[in-house]
């Protein structure tokens, strides 16, 4: 009797599956966690589209949003059918010198979603979901021909809910602004914006892109993006608050290139990534950008970074000469700094073979030289000198032996403007045949960085942002410092290296620091921005006059701050409003704050690593004079600060031999 009803049991179980697993094998979503449960994502397909939407501590960040691409042969975004789905954990440790922490543990679920298409076209979609952070591209396989296409639409996009906010700053028109130079990323930012606000030229807006949904934040980016596609942008919302990738403008670049990506199977997409938190803290302290990229080569040499003197931020074009420089290699040589940038036209107004004269000189004061080159001659009309010595490979390889041969430590490439996929390729191929000649590499003028502190061993940087020369160029751009400076940490820093040239110690902006536009910012908020802005060279805006009209302790806070960092923690604050990071290098701390509202800023701020401990402190008065005195963290690693308008504070729990007072 009970064999009988054992084989009832098995029989009912087996008719039981025979009826369930056909609906599996059709079940058309999947969802996959970070590995502490708390964000979440789900990919499904209804209609033959396919979508994904987003959850946080089980409350939406992205509502249904879709995914897919279309090429110029092949459809990849409708008429879609479920083939299966595959989960499996990520975990790797890596190590980092270049960006806001020098050793990672990525840990992150992975879920691949296989579609195909109408004609049996396999798409595959793979997710990395870490705690923080999501990461998600497009794999398409080889499947018989045809094997060379052209990307010419995505339909990924980010569909948040209406009450979300939005903190962005437009992409620019093609072909405008100075010498037909744009879009180089240097627009300024809209704060607050309704989900559906619509951008100012109509062409959508720059990466990254800084969302409130609730109480909660999303970052929206891409990484990996290297000469095998073109960069992106978020389009402008459709009514529902959707935003979709979308590819460079036809005008760019004088019309040259294509506005799509070429790519020959298999082939995977770069990296769309959103942080999402309950607060800023993730936004700032993500990695993601370099969890899901591997470096492109090995470092033809051990590169070191470091801080630099830069003439042109405040004697300008005219500085470009023998004479200039030597002051500015001299300026290094006493502040310690290990790098010079000698900026455009210094091949016409001290030549080649003067240069090599200077560039002796300079190592002969154990200070390494940067050289300005104009990118290309093509695709705007930027006349700076040298030119057409970047764009062509012969030439670029002559040029960078000549620079190896006489110990040149880096190049600053500029005027870029546009992110298709032929200029990709010419950011890839600069930093390849630098490294061949051991040089670094900043870029001017250019785009946001896509993960290439990791890709590429000898990049150091990328301006793309509003950067110091605005501060020259106009005196609103002095009124609204503070205001811009909030921002960085949150959106563009966030992402990666931001070269921004300041620190301006001067009070007024011209050679003898008597006219020109105003300094509105104290001493110590420019000092906090050398700790709040991250870059692994930095070329500062000190000028030779600052080692006798500036604080002491403002010059001997610039010798010793360093460029590269192991930690970052961000503190408090909010953008365009006020921001405090703490930043660790080689044990010791640097707490950094700017305050860009009218009233003073008064904070609590826990340090525990610091319980206890004796700092010194850098500070404003209310009439806006800088102050250095020491400050002790209480036994429970708390502090209290008070952080004037447009000014700063710094605390760092090393000992500082000078503390010569405000003058």
């Amino acid at each position: 009797m009970m064999k009988r009803k054992s084989a009832n049991r098995a029989f009912n179980l087996f008719l039981y599956l025979l009826v369930l697993l056909p609906v599996l094998a059709q079940a058309q979503q999947a969802k996959v966690s970070s590995p502490d449960n708390k964000l979440q994502v789900e990919v499904l397909l209804q209609n033959g589209q396919a979508f994904y939407r987003v959850a946080y501590g089980g409350e939406s960040v992205l509502e249904n949003s879709p995914l897919g691409l279309t090429t110029h042969l092949v459809n990849f975004a409708s008429d879609l059918s479920w083939v299966g789905a595959e989960q499996e954990k990520v975990e790797q440790v890596y190590k980092m010198d270049r960006t806001k922490r020098s050793d990672i543990r990525y840990e992150a679920n992975k879920l691949v979603c296989s579609l195909k298409n109408k004609d049996g076209k396999p798409l595959k979609v793979e997710f990395r979901v870490s705690n923080n952070d999501i990461a998600f591209r497009y794999e398409l396989p080889e499947s018989g021909e045809p094997l060379a296409l052209v990307v010419e639409k995505e339909a990924t996009g980010f569909n948040f809910p209406q009450e979300a906010k939005g903190f962005l700053t437009p992409q620019s028109k093609s072909m405008v602004g100075f010498a037909r130079t744009k879009p180089s990323y240097e627009e300024g930012y809209k704060l607050e914006q309704d989900i559906a606000a619509r951008s100012a030229n109509g062409l959508g807006y720059t990466f990254p892109c800084l969302f409130r949904v609730g109480d909660k934040w999303a970052l929206v980016s891409e990484t990996g993006v290297r000469g095998l596609y073109c960069g992106s942008h978020l389009s402008d919302p459709t009514s529902d608050g959707t935003y979709t990738i979308a590819f460079p403008d036809q005008t760019e670049n004088n019309g040259f290139g294509s506005t799509g990506a070429a790519i020959g199977l298999p082939a995977t997409t770069p990296w769309r990534t959103i942080t999402v938190g309950n607060s800023l803290k993730p936004v700032v302290e993500t990695t993601i950008p370099f969890d899901v990229v591997e470096p492109l080569y090995e470092p033809s040499v051990k590169y070191e970074f470091g801080k630099g003197t830069w003439s042109w931020i405040m004697w300008q074009d005219r500085s470009m000469n023998y004479k200039d420089q030597v002051a500015y290699i001299d300026l290094a040589n006493k502040l310690g700094y290990k790098f010079i940038l000698i900026d455009a036209l210094w091949d016409k107004q001290i030549g080649y073979e003067r240069m090599e004269e200077l560039i002796a000189y300079a190592k002969s004061k154990g200070v390494g030289v940067f050289l300005w080159y104009n990118s290309n001659g093509t695709v705007n009309d930027a006349p700076q000198t040298p030119k057409n010595k970047m764009n062509t490979a012969i030439a670029r390889k002559k040029e960078m032996q000549w620079m190896k041969k006489n110990g040149v430590k880096g190049i600053k490439v500029d005027f870029f403007g546009g992110d298709k996929q032929e200029t990709m390729r010419l950011y890839e191929d600069i930093l390849s045949d630098a490294d061949d000649n051991e040089l670094m590499v900043v870029f001017h003028g250019a785009t946001l960085p896509r993960g290439w502190e990791r890709m590429f061993p000898n990049y150091v940087g990328s301006e793309a942002v509003l950067a110091s020369e605005n501060l020259m160029f106009s005196q609103h751009a002095n009124d609204v410092e503070a205001f811009q400076a909030t921002l960085h940490p949150f959106i563009r820093n966030a992402m990666g290296s931001m070269e921004f040239g300041g620190v301006v110690l001067n009070k007024r902006y011209n050679r003898t620091n008597d006219g020109g536009n105003h300094r509105r910012t104290t001493d110590a908020f420019q000092l906090a921005t050398a700790v709040l802005f991250q870059n692994p060279v930095q070329f500062f805006a000190l000028t030779p006059n600052n080692l006798q009209d500036a604080p002491d302790f403002a010059i001997n806070f610039m010798k010793e701050v360093p460029t590269t960092w192991s930690e970052t923690q961000f503190l408090e604050g909010y953008p365009g409003k006020y921001c405090v990071l703490a930043r660790q290098h080689e044990g010791e701390w640097y707490v950094a704050g700017i305050n860009a509202q009218k009233e003073p800023v008064q904070l609590k701020i826990k340090l525990p690593m610091l319980a206890g401990k004796e700092l010194q402190f850098y500070g404003d008065n209310p009439d806006g004079t800088s102050y250095l005195k020491k400050l002790k963290v209480d036994k429970k690693g708390e502090v209290k600060l008070t952080i004037q308008p447009q000014g700063g504070v710094v605390l760092v729990n090393k000992e500082e031999g000078n503390m010569t007072s405000a003058r």
